[in-house]
């Protein structure tokens, strides 16, 4: 069988993995992608219309924009990506890795970076007994447009970060929000819970969803049950979000047999060049600690950088410690060039 093998094998298609697979193919090395998701980006997709600031040299932009401008750079020196694979199980045989995917295939590597953040994020679905909502059109678990909300009636449910900062996102776009939370307090950041108490957000507590009502697959009526009172309301609606936190799988670690040593949270205990307790193996992002950890994306930029290092030392002992800066790399100047006419720079 003729096996492809590759450099580096990148698991998660994420900010960690995207600056991964960009600064190998900068270092000129075979790379490949393996994401779970139908598309890169990582977590980011979970707050596309967020506005982040802590990038450095980038002006503050949306998450989408963000993820966009993050994807663009991954792809710069083509990459093999592979998105809907999940990787379940790594192996060594001999001088390669073997990374076993949910289709089955088996990706072969001379090293790998792991790069899953916190782990692989599903968010709990609603269960509604006796009703499918995998085909419900208006129902929602993430917020990937705030313009698509103008002017309907929206049910959010749900009591944490997430569902206090949609509601209060969509507040001034909406005709009428409602947030219903099964407690009696709100669980979010003190300032957003006050901004969204002080709003026009209806907020109906200590009740659930108990049923919908559903018509050629969009919801048009929520029945919500009051758990102190046992009483039921009934609720027209355009458009049910739901938020009801997310299943973190870390099952990749399950097996174990190459013996990772990871902290109490499931996080792979690291060095600070991003090594982990297997030669060849790397991580970045938030799945790996160390003592100069920094939880932020731009922290998980430099993570992949140093992972990409070792693994090019890994392969070659006598590379470079780091590759040359983007300013003066060679594999960058007809790039460069290009990207000067279109500023009108060069003539």
């Amino acid at each position: 069988m003729n096996k492809e093998i590759y450099d580096v094998t990148i698991i998660g298609g994420g900010p960690a993995g995207l600056f991964s697979a960009f600064y190998s193919g900068l270092r000129n090395m075979k790379t490949k992608i393996l994401e779970y998701q139908r598309t890169l980006g990582g977590k980011i997709h979970v707050y596309p219309q967020k506005m982040i600031w802590d990038i450095g040299g980038l002006k503050p932009a949306t998450g989408k924009e963000v993820m966009d401008n993050m994807i663009f750079q991954a792809l710069t020196f083509n990459p093999t990506v592979i998105c809907n694979e999940k990787a379940e199980k790594i192996d060594k045989n001999g001088d390669l890795f073997e990374v076993v995917g949910s289709s089955g295939e088996t990706h072969y590597s001379k090293t790998i970076i792991i790069a899953v953040g916190s782990g692989i994020l599903q968010p709990h679905e609603l269960e509604i007994k006796g009703l499918e909502t995998e085909n419900i059109h208006n129902l929602f678990y993430t917020v990937p447009s705030l313009e698509q909300f103008m002017n309907k009636t929206i049910l959010i449910s749900g009591g944490g970060n997430a569902a206090i900062d949609w509601a209060n996102e969509l507040e001034p776009i909406a005709e009428k929000i409602y947030l219903v939370y099964r407690n009696k307090d709100l669980k979010g950041h003190e300032a957003q819970v006050e901004k969204l108490l002080s709003s026009s957000v209806e907020c109906i507590f200590e009740s659930q969803i108990e049923n919908l009502h559903v018509e050629n697959n969009y919801i048009k009526e929520v029945l919500l049950k009051n758990s102190a009172k046992e009483s039921l309301t009934k609720l027209n609606v355009d458009a049910l979000i739901v938020n009801h936190g997310y299943i973190r799988d870390r099952s990749l670690f399950d097996q174990n047999k190459l013996n990772f040593d990871l902290d109490e949270y499931g996080a792979v205990n690291g060095s600070n060049l991003s090594e982990t307790s297997v030669p060849g193996i790397y991580a970045a992002g938030d799945i790996i600690t160390h003592s100069g950890k920094l939880h932020l994306i731009a922290g998980a930029f430099q993570d992949a950088a140093l992972a990409v290092n070792q693994a090019k030392k890994f392969i070659d002992p006598n590379a470079k410690e780091k590759a040359m800066v983007s300013s003066h790399n060679e594999r960058l100047f007809e790039k460069n060039k290009d990207l000067l006419k279109e500023k009108k720079i060069l003539g």
